[in-house]
């Protein structure tokens, strides 16, 4: 059994056939990549990484709270860079680091992609929930 989550409020829509997001009855949230899409503009942000990652993570904090989980309990991301280059890396760490701090961060890998719409940074990541699918 699964949930899944096509819609979310104040979220970018799925453009295609897939879900924001997917709750698997052993209660892992899959959140499909997610873009630096701005709710206030209904637009991709086109800024710095550090603004670009800043709105990717915040959409990804969304559909996890609306799927009635935390952040803190994400247990791995996936990110993309659309350049790969130290300062593109640094930049992002720095962000990212703002959201996974601590002494239990979630495991990842980073790759440069050559990503749709043209923008810079796209996540995914999975969580542990505590509520039942």
């Amino acid at each position: 059994m699964k949930t899944t989550f096509r819609t979310i409020p104040g979220c970018p829509p799925a453009l295609g056939p897939y879900s924001l997001a997917v709750q698997t009855a052993a209660h892992l949230l899959f959140v499909s990549g997610m873009t630096p899409w701005d709710p206030a503009t209904d637009k991709i942000e086109r800024g710095t990484i550090a603004e670009q990652t800043r709105l990717v993570l915040e959409n990804i904090r969304r559909i996890v709270t609306e799927a009635g989980g935390d952040l803190a309990d994400t247990v791995s991301c996936r990110v993309y860079l659309g350049k790969m280059s130290p300062e593109n890396f640094k930049e992002l760490n720095a962000v990212y680091a703002e959201y996974f701090a601590g002494e239990n961060p979630p495991a990842r890998a980073t790759v440069g992609a050559q990503l749709p719409g043209d923008f810079d940074v796209e996540i995914e990541c999975v969580v542990a929930m505590k509520n039942k699918a």
